[in-house]
């Protein structure tokens, strides 16, 4: 099978990571934190190492790693238990549900107001399109890095740089980001950074990450047993244990690092790089095919993802996903749980058809979806 459905989960996953989770499995079994024989030891040392792991990566220390079972719920943590009664959330015309129906949910709560910030092709624009929606009640920017359908990437440092200097929360998305771009906690302006495991990471699903950048810690939205002060009614106020109730997927985890090992041997600028090239490759192949419409400019070094959203004209996104996995290659067809995005780009009737590139992809199978394209668009004349 041709796999380009990356942005969805990548996939396969590095040996590493496979081996990682089985050695887990036998070697790892008892539970990290809760015991002090030897085994509980071991485990818990395994989870540590993933966590400096992760710290390396984002230029963080340790500590402010908070393991989550996905980005989705490190969304949650950091919007919710960060925000208050009467507060204003601005997010941006390109969010994932992950934040859109966060707000709305807030929002249909009487809790908290929102709204919604236009991207645009010029950095500063969009930054001034976020600044003049600030209210006196204004707590939080929340926003996405990139787009998950379109590819198209957020000037956050600008964002956040900007909410710093008007006393705001920085929340980013960084689900499509999170191993394929450089991100520094230590000089970009980011509070609170969420992330999966299982995309850009290489790690198995199930895991998920929130690095808290700030001394203001969220509150938690799950209590339970944490392993240290077991005898106090309330969270711990420090973390990670503050925000990790319950036993965490310790199996993943370890896993989860050995996919980290593999971002960081093969550095996200070479990933990128590799992964850019293949979608320039694939976009101008798409684009020379009659019969097929794109929804993005061509993909630019430091502007796009590696992600191409697609159509073939008279023929519905979730029809042209049935024939191309009849050709064996793998794409995500509809809305990609991303209601704004299909809006802003005028979508959002029937969707789009979503081809996204990971590590392992190459340009032989470029050539190959590009070659079915024009057998599929031909079809449709």
């Amino acid at each position: 099978m041709i796999y380009f459905d990356n942005a969805a989960t990548t996939f396969p996953k590095p040996p590493a990571v496979v081996q990682a989770v089985r050695e887990a499995l036998v070697r790892y079994g008892a539970n990290p934190g809760r015991s002090g024989h030897d085994l509980s030891m071991q485990t818990a040392q395994k989870i540590y190492e993933c966590r400096e792991k992760l710290a390396t990566l984002f230029c963080c220390q340790s500590e402010q790693i908070v393991f989550t079972k996905n980005c989705t719920e490190s969304v949650n943590i950091a919007i919710k238990g960060m925000l208050h009664p009467g507060d204003h959330l601005i997010i941006s015309d390109l969010e994932h549900n992950a934040v859109y129906r966060v707000a709305e949910a807030l929002r249909r709560a009487g809790l908290i107001t929102y709204d919604v910030a236009a991207v645009t092709a010029s950095d500063e624009q969009t930054v001034l399109n976020f600044e003049r929606l600030i209210r006196p009640n204004t707590r939080m920017i929340a926003c996405t890095h990139a787009s998950n359908v379109f590819g198209f990437r957020l000037p956050v440092e600008k964002i956040g740089a900007m909410a710093h200097r008007r006393g705001l929360l920085m929340v980013v998305d960084a689900a499509q980001t999170a191993g394929l771009l450089t991100i520094d906690l230590s000089r970009m302006h980011i509070d609170y950074l969420c992330m999966p495991g299982h995309k850009g990471l290489y790690g198995p699903a199930g895991t998920g990450v929130l690095i808290v950048n700030n001394s203001l810690l969220p509150q938690s939205l799950c209590q339970g047993g944490t392993g240290s002060l077991s005898m106090e009614p309330e969270m711990p106020d420090f973390l990670p244990d503050r925000l990790e109730s319950g036993t965490i997927n310790t199996s993943g985890i370890i896993g989860l690092g050995a996919g980290v090992d593999f971002v960081l041997k093969n550095t996200p600028e070479r990933l990128y790089r590799h992964e850019m090239q293949l979608c320039s490759a694939l976009y101008n192949g798409l684009r020379s095919i009659r019969g097929v419409v794109l929804y993005s400019n061509p993909p630019q070094l430091g502007r796009n993802l590696p992600v191409v959203a697609m159509n073939y004209v008279g023929l519905n996104p979730e029809r042209a996903a049935e024939l191309l996995n009849q050709h064996h290659i793998a794409v995500r067809a509809g809305f990609h749980c991303a209601a704004l995005a299909h809006r802003k780009m005028g979508t959002d009737r029937e969707g789009t058809v979503r081809m996204s590139l990971g590590a392992f992809n190459s340009m032989d199978e470029v050539r190959t979806v590009c070659k079915v394209s024009e057998r599929i668009a031909r079809i449709r004349r």
